[in-house]
């Protein structure tokens, strides 16, 4: 056995450092039985009113509904309507046919970048509507599907993504980084984790004014590295504040694994022990295990029982964006062997099973959705694309920031509006 050299170690061995490991690189066979994976319906359901402590055995379990047979099983199942259920299910696969066509258009140069969020569909869609309404949204990159979910316009998605002349964000945020005021909706950021501070403060200024709503807000789990997690955890724990952390674990961060961030070591809803707040791990891909945990998590939070943080245990099924391939660090095989299947296959079997749904109603409903997003395509685009010299006038840059614009400012609007009319021959744009 090696020794320390510098001669104060004595024969002590010399200190090492783990570097985490995925299980699996390219080419190697995949096998998840090291996963636990528990029969859906045995995790107990906690009264939301009761004290954090007995919600942090769940922290290590994995509450699921839907079984191997279709049903849902146990204490979680919310018992949503048929109806409610196709609305989640539609919702679902549309963001898919929506992701599938912006991911076409990013390659064919419509766009720069694109982010799709394939086989994580319900831990937006499905937590959305365990919200109310009014309750406020502060998403992380990967959320188009609260945005659907609430009813955004497709066609003013898209104008955002091409950053076009229809942007209602005016081209000043990189694509796919949306924003609804209307819609309770929070600006994206490209800062990884600022997102939460800022929920957690709405959450307490709901609560100092007397409001009855609360904050939800999303963050991957590989940024739970970030120092952002751990300030909104410590004012959200010390004040109380009525907040739901979604924590996306879908396995990789851009090109690292779970294990960078501290999965490998614990679960992450394991950190909610560490701040004696309420946690939850949920199976990500049952949609009615994810409503019933986000809407325990609101309900607490409504009541003044504090936050919440809950583990969505998916998988990321392609790549971080399209700046991306997956192949370069995982196996292929990953994909069709992850144990907890597609959230939009496992909710419209269970539809079928209840006698509520079919494969040809499926088949129809995918043509349609595909078909709605096609036409919003193309409307979006009469509002240009990238690279067609179609966006916002020029001056706009200088807009929106000062209530009076300063002569600094006036100056330098008025030198590049000169600039860019000599740089532009009569009859082309001079905006």
């Amino acid at each position: 056995m090696a020794t320390a050299k510098d001669g104060k170690g004595g024969n002590r061995p010399p200190l090492e450092l783990h570097v985490p490991e995925p299980h699996y690189r390219p080419g190697d066979a995949v096998d998840f039985s090291h996963l636990s994976i528990p029969e859906p319906g045995a995790q107990p359901r906690p009264d939301e009113a009761c004290d954090a402590k007995e919600t942090h055995h769940l922290c290590d379990d994995l509450i699921r509904v839907l079984g191997d047979d279709d049903q849902a099983h146990g204490p979680w199942n919310p018992r949503l309507s048929p109806d409610t259920l196709r609305t989640m299910l539609r919702e679902m696969a549309l963001v898919r046919a929506f992701d599938m066509r912006m991911y076409r258009a990013q390659r064919q140069g419509k766009t720069s970048f694109y982010m799709k969020c394939t086989g994580e569909e319900a831990t937006s869609v499905c937590a959305t509507h365990a919200l109310a309404a009014d309750d406020m949204i502060f998403p992380s990159y990967r959320q188009q599907g609260c945005l659907i979910a609430r009813g955004y316009e497709l066609e003013e998605m898209i104008n955002q993504i091409y950053s076009n002349k229809g942007d209602k964000l005016k081209g000043r945020q990189l694509p796919i980084m949306y924003c609804s005021k209307r819609l309770n909706f929070f600006t994206i950021s490209g800062n990884l984790a600022t997102q939460l501070p800022q929920a957690t403060g709405f959450a307490m200024a709901s609560a100092s004014k007397g409001d009855s709503r609360i904050a939800a807000t999303w963050v991957g789990e590989g940024s739970t590295a970030e120092g952002d997690f751990h300030s909104a955890m410590t004012f959200a724990t010390v004040y109380n504040a009525p907040v739901i952390f979604n924590v996306i674990n879908n396995q990789w961060a851009i090109s690292s694994f779970s294990g960078f961030a501290g999965g490998e070591r614990a679960t992450f809803a394991a950190r909610a022990v560490g701040y004696g707040i309420a946690g939850l791990r949920v199976d990500g891909n049952d949609a009615l295990a994810v409503y019933a945990a986000e809407r325990w998590a609101a309900d607490r939070a409504r009541s003044n029982g504090g936050p919440t943080l809950i583990e969505h245990f998916t998988y990321r099924a392609e790549g971080h964006s399209t700046s991306d391939d997956p192949t370069a660090y995982r196996s292929a095989d990953e994909q069709d062997e992850w144990p907890l299947g597609d959230p939009v296959n496992r909710l419209k079997k269970h539809l079928i099973a209840l006698g509520e749904w079919d494969e040809d109603r499926q088949a129809e409903q995918d043509a349609e959705l595909d078909a709605m997003v096609k036409t919003a395509q193309k409307n979006a685009e009469k509002n240009g694309i990238l690279g067609h010299g179609l966006h916002h006038p020029f001056h706009t840059m200088f807009e929106d920031v000062y209530e009076e614009l300063p002569w600094n400012l006036k100056e330098q609007a008025e030198q590049a509006i000169r600039e860019r009319a000599i740089k532009w021959p009569e009859g082309r744009p001079k905006s």
